[in-house]
C-alpha cells in the first residue's frame, strides 16, 4: 500500500504522464499500422530457427556481461562476489523496472538483502548500484556521440537526439565529478555531509578500502561489450528474417531506441523505443512490415527474453514457496488436460496419418492409458505437494507415459510437449521429494494386490467359460476367458463386451471393480509416507534428567522431560533433542540439551536432521533464542520471530515511583478486601491441590479453553505435589488465584508455568501473585525472574511477508487480542524483552507449521 501511494504522489504523476503519452503514441501507431503488424508477425514467425537461437545464446551471454558488470562495482569497493548472485540481482532488478517509474534507477535500490546477508554492507551494495547505473549511462554516451557526428554529417537532423546526449553526458560529467569530490572530501562532500550525515558513513566505509579504479575501468569495458551485444541483436534480426543486413543500420538504430529507453520514464520504454526504431529503421529503406518485424525481433531477445528470465529468477530459488506448488499445480494441469484430450475428438488428419503406421486396437488402448494416468495425476498432486519421494517417481514415470500416449493416440505433439515440460520441472525440483514411502505398507499393498489379482483371474476365467451363452451371447473359450478377465480387470474392455442380462452386468461389475480396487490399493501404497514408530527404551528419561541436570540453561527445559515427549539421543549420547510429531513435521523444543559448544550442538542438530530425513518428516524448532539464530542460519535454515520472553530484574526491582502506582493499587484494594497471599513450599497436601483443582477447572471453563502443553503444563496432581505454590485467599482460606513454580535451569533464574484464577476473584489479583512471587524470589537468592513468552508481539519493522501477516494479525485480528492483553500485563512489570524464533527449512512449511504447532500443543488423550 505505502508503494502503491508513493507511485501516485505528486511527484510521480508528471512522469507518469509522460509515460501515458508515450504509450499512447505507441498504441495509436500500433492501431493505424495494424495490417503491417499483422505482416511483421508473419514475417518473424517465418525466421531461420538456428540464427533465433544464436540470438538467444546472446542474450545469454548479454545477462552474463551485465553479472560481470556488477561484480567489477562490488570490486571496486573492496568486495568479492559471485556471478550467479550478481546475475540474479540485475535480472530480478530488471524485472522489477518495467513496473516502477524510472525504473532503470529507482530498482538500482532493491534487492539488496541477500548480498546483505552475505556479509556487504548497505552501504557498498549502494554505492556499487551506483556505479553500476552512472557507468552504463558513460558507455551510452561514449557510444552515441561518434553516431550522431556520423549521422549529422550524412546529412541526417538528429536534433532531439543531440539534445538527449547532451543531457546525458552532462548528467554523467557532473556525476562523476560529484564522486571524485565525495571521495577525496572536498566542497562537494561537506555540502552533502549537512545535508545527509549517511553520506559520511558510506564514504568512510569506501575509502577506507580506498577505492580501486581498476574495477571502474573494467565495468566500463562490460558495458561497452553491452552496448556492442545490442548492436549485434539488430544485427541478428535482420539476418533472421532473410533481409539486407546494414550495419549503419543497427548501429544507428540501437542508438537512438537506446537514447529513447534512457528517457523514457515508464515501463522500460515499452511503446517508446518499438516506435523510434521502426521510423529509424525505415529511413535506411525497410518497409513498414521489416521495420516492424527487426523491431520485434530485437525486443525479444534484448526485452522480453532478459524480463522471462528475471521472472525464472524468483521462481527457481531455493526459498521460493513454488518450487514445491509449481510442479504440483502442473502435474494436476497435465492430469487435466490428459482426460479432456481423451473426451474430445482427435484431429482427423493426424488421426488418419497414425493409422498407417499404429494399430486401431493400440491407438484405443493409448486412449484408456492416457485417461487413467490423467485420473491418477489428479490424486497424486497432493501427494506430491508433501514432498514424498514416491509420488515424485510415480509422477515423472506417468509424464514421460502421457508423453508416448500422447503420441501414440492421435499425434498430439502439443500435450506431448507439455508432458516433458512436466517432467523436465519434476527433474530439476527432484531434491524437494525427500519424504520416504511407507515399506511395510507397501510389501502388504503388493501382496494383497497379487492376492486379488488371482483370486479374480480365477474367478473371472471360470465364469466366462461356463456362462451360458445368452448372457454375453458369446460362448467363450479358454483363451478369450482369460483375455476378457485381464482385459476388464484393467478397466479397458477393449473388447467390447456387451452384457445381455442382469447377472452378466453384475459379473462384469465385480471384475471392474476388483480391478479399480487393486490399483487404487496399490497407488496408495505406494505413495503412502513412512508412518514414523518410534522405539523407546527404558533408560532414555533417565539419561536424559541426568543430561539435563549437567547442561540444562532454559526455563523450558522442565517441560523437555514431560511424557509427551520423544527424545532423540546423539551417537556419543552426550546430548539429546526433545520434540513431538505433528502433520508430518518434528517439532523440536528449543535447542538440544548438550554441552554449550557451537560444534557439539552444530553436530547433534546434524544426526537429528538426518535422522528427520531418515524417517520422512520436516524438523522445525521451536522458541530459539536469538543467540541461537546464528547457528541455524549456517545450517540453511530460516527463522521468524513469534513473540519475546519477558524477564525482570529482581535486583532492581522495586514498587517505589509513579510508574509503578497501579501495582501498589492492586495490592491496597486486594489486602483492603480481606485477601492475602500464601506461600505453600513442597510436598503440598491433597486437600490444597482439590481445591487449586477446582479453581483450575473454573478458569478453564470461563476461557472456553482446554489444557495446553508442549512449551508449557497442564494441571497434573503428582507434579503439584512436589513443586511450591503461591494463592490467593480469603479469611476462610478459599482459594481464588494460584501459580507453581517449576524448576528454572537458567542459572539464577526463577520462573512459574500455571497462573489461574477464578470468576469472582478481585481485580488486581494476578498482579498480587507477581509480587508475591518477586518477594519469594528474591528471598531465595534469584536475580531474574522469567515470565514467560508473549505471544506474536515484538514485531517493529517487519522483515518479511511472514512477520508482516504476524504483525498484522497481533494489531488488527480480534482473534488475538488477548496477547495483547498478555503483553500488556507483563509491561506493568518493566521487564527487559528477548525475542523468540520459530526455525524452518522451507517457506512452504509456513503453510502447515501453524496446524502443526496446534497439533502438538493439544494435550493426547489415553486411548
Amino acid at each position: 500500500m505505502y508503494q502503491l501511494k508513493k507511485l501516485l504522489s505528486g511527484k510521480s504523476l508528471p512522469g507518469m504522464a509522460v509515460a501515458a503519452i508515450g504509450i499512447g503514441f505507441a498504441a495509436w501507431f500500433a492501431w493505424t499500422d495494424r495490417q503491417e503488424m499483422q505482416q511483421a508477425i508473419g514475417v518473424a514467425s517465418s525466421g531461420n530457427r538456428l540464427l533465433m537461437g544464436g540470438g538467444l545464446l546472446l542474450t545469454a551471454f548479454y545477462l552474463l556481461l551485465h553479472g560481470w558488470m556488477y561484480q567489477s562495482a562490488f570490486r571496486a569497493t573492496g568486495e568479492r562476489t559471485v556471478l550467479t548472485a550478481t546475475t540474479r540481482l540485475f535480472l530480478q532488478r530488471n524485472l522489477v523496472s518495467v513496473f516502477l517509474p524510472g525504473g532503470g534507477i529507482t530498482s538500482l535500490a532493491l534487492f539488496t538483502r541477500t548480498l546483505h546477508k552475505q556479509g556487504v554492507s548497505r552501504s557498498k551494495i549502494n554505492f556499487a548500484s551506483y556505479l553500476y547505473g552512472v557507468i552504463g549511462i558513460a558507455s551510452l554516451v561514449i557510444v552515441s556521440f561518434p553516431v550522431l557526428v556520423y549521422e549529422t554529417l550524412r546529412g541526417s537532423e538528429p536534433g532531439t537526439n543531440w539534445v538527449v546526449l547532451s543531457i546525458l553526458a552532462v548528467f554523467v560529467c557532473v556525476i562523476s565529478w560529484t564522486t571524485w569530490s565525495a571521495v577525496n572530501k572536498t566542497i562537494i562532500y561537506r555540502l552533502l555531509t549537512r545535508i545527509s550525515p549517511t553520506v559520511e558513513k558510506t564514504v568512510e566505509e569506501i575509502s577506507g578500502k580506498h577505492l580501486s579504479w581498476k574495477p571502474i575501468a573494467q565495468m566500463l569495458g562490460f558495458s561497452l561489450l553491452i552496448e556492442l551485444a545490442g548492436m549485434v541483436h539488430l544485427l541478428l534480426a535482420m539476418m533472421v528474417l532473410g533481409l539486407n543486413v546494414s550495419i549503419e543500420a543497427a548501429v544507428t538504430g540501437y542508438t537512438v531506441a537506446t537514447l529513447f529507453l534512457c528517457v523514457s520514464p515508464f515501463l522500460r520504454g515499452l511503446g517508446a523505443v518499438e516506435l523510434s526504431l521502426t521510423l529509424i529503421l525505415g529511413r535506411f529503406g525497410f518497409t513498414v512490415p521489416e521495420a516492424m518485424a527487426i523491431t520485434l525481433l530485437y525486443r525479444v531477445f534484448e526485452f522480453w527474453a532478459p524480463l522471462m528470465a528475471g521472472v525464472l529468477s524468483f521462481v527457481f530459488t531455493k526459498e521460493n514457496i513454488l518450487l514445491r506448488v509449481f510442479p504440483a499445480a502442473l502435474l494436476f494441469g497435465l492430469g487435466l488436460v490428459n482426460i479432456i484430450s481423451v473426451l474430445t475428438p482427435a484431429i482427423s488428419s493426424r488421426l488418419k496419418l497414425l493409422k498407417e503406421f499404429v494399430p486401431v486396437g493400440s491407438i484405443n488402448a493409448s486412449n484408456y492409458l492416457v485417461l487413467g494416468i490423467g485420473a491418477a495425476m489428479l490424486v497424486l498432486a497432493a501427494f506430491l505437494l508433501r514432498g514424498i519421494k514416491n509420488a515424485w517417481y510415480l509422477a515423472i514415470t506417468l509424464s514421460l507415459l502421457s508423453l508416448i500416449g500422447h503420441l501414440t493416440k492421435a499425434i498430439d505433439y502439443e500435450e506431448a510437449f507439455m508432458a516433458s515440460g512436466v517432467a523436465a520441472v519434476l527433474w530439476v525440483t527432484r531434491h524437494n521429494y525427500f519424504i520416504r514411502g511407507d515399506r511395510a505398507s507397501q510389501q502388504i499393498g503388493a501382496g494383497l494386490a497379487v492376492w486379488a489379482f488371482f483370486a479374480v483371474l480365477v474367478f473371472g476365467v471360470t465364469g466366462f467359460y461356463f456362462l451360458d451363452q445368452r448372457h454375453f451371447g458369446i460362448d467363450f473359450s479358454f483363451r478369450q476367458a482369460l483375455f476378457n478377465t485381464l482385459d476388464n480387470f484393467m478397466l479397458l474392455n477393449s473388447a467390447g463386451l456387451s452384457p445381455k442380462t442382469a447377472f452378466a452386468n453384475v459379473f462384469l461389475l465385480l471384475i471392474n471393480v476388483s480391478g479399480a480396487a487393486s490399483f487404487g490399493f496399490l497407488f496408495y501404497s505406494f505413495i503412502k509416507p513412512l508412518v514414523f514408530r518410534h522405539a523407546g527404551e527404558d533408560d532414555q528419561h533417565a539419561l536424559a534428567a541426568a543430561l539435563l541436570n549437567r547442561f540444562g540453561r532454559s526455563p523450558v527445559d522442565y517441560f523437555k522431560l514431560y511424557p509427551d515427549k520423544l527424545l532423540f539421543f546423539g551417537a556419543a549420547r552426550e546430548g539429546f533433542v526433545s520434540y513431538k510429531r505433528a502433520r508430518g513435521f518434528a517439532i523440536v523444543l528449543e535447542e538440544p540439551v548438550c554441552e554449550n559448544d557451537p560444534g557439539v550442538r552444530t553436530a547433534l542438530l546434524h544426526e537429528f536432521e538426518i535422522f528427520c530425513k531418515t524417517n520422512g518428516i520436516r524438523p522445525s524448532y521451536y522458541r530459539i533464542d536469538e543467540t541461537g539464530i546464528d547457528l541455524f542460519r549456517r545450517l540453511g535454515k530460516k527463522s521468524i520471530l513469534i513473540g519475546q520472553e519477558a524477564l525482570i530484574d529482581l535486583r532492581t526491582f522495586t514498587l517505589e515511583g509513579k510508574e509503578r502506582k497501579s501495582l501498589r493499587n492492586a495490592v491496597n484494594s486486594i489486602t483492603k478486601k480481606g485477601f492475602l497471599t500464601r506461600t505453600y513450599e513442597a510436598p503440598i497436601k491433597d486437600g490444597l491441590i482439590r481445591k487449586l483443582k477446582l479453581v483450575s477447572d473454573e478458569w478453564l471453563k470461563s476461557m472456553d479453553r482446554e489444557e495446553m502443553v508442549f512449551s508449557q503444563g497442564m494441571f497434573n496432581w503428582a507434579e503439584l505435589k512436589n513443586q511450591s505454590i503461591i494463592t490467593l485467599e480469603n479469611a476462610d482460606e478459599q482459594i481464588f488465584a494460584f501459580l507453581n513454580i517449576i524448576p528454572d535451569y537458567a542459572e539464577g533464574e526463577a520462573t512459574y508455568d500455571m497462573i489461574r484464577k477464578t470468576v469472582d476473584a478481585p481485580g488486581g489479583n494476578m498482579d498480587v501473585l507477581i509480587l508475591e512471587l518477586i518477594r519469594y524470589c528474591k528471598e531465595k537468592g534469584y536475580h531474574r525472574l522469567n515470565m514467560g513468552l508473549a505471544p506474536l508481539s515484538g514485531i517493529g519493522a517487519a522483515r518479511d511477508f511472514p512477520e508482516h501477516t504476524i504483525k498484522f494479525a497481533y494489531e488488527k485480528v480480534k482473534q488475538f487480542r488477548h496477547f495483547r492483553g498478555l503483553r500488556s500485563f507483563k509491561e506493568k512489570f518493566d521487564p527487559c524483552w528477548q525475542n523468540k524464533y520459530l526455525v524452518y527449512e522451507h517457506h512452504f512449511d509456513l503453510i502447515r507449521l501453524p496446524g502443526a504447532l496446534a497439533g502438538v500443543m493439544k494435550v493426547e488423550r489415553e486411548k
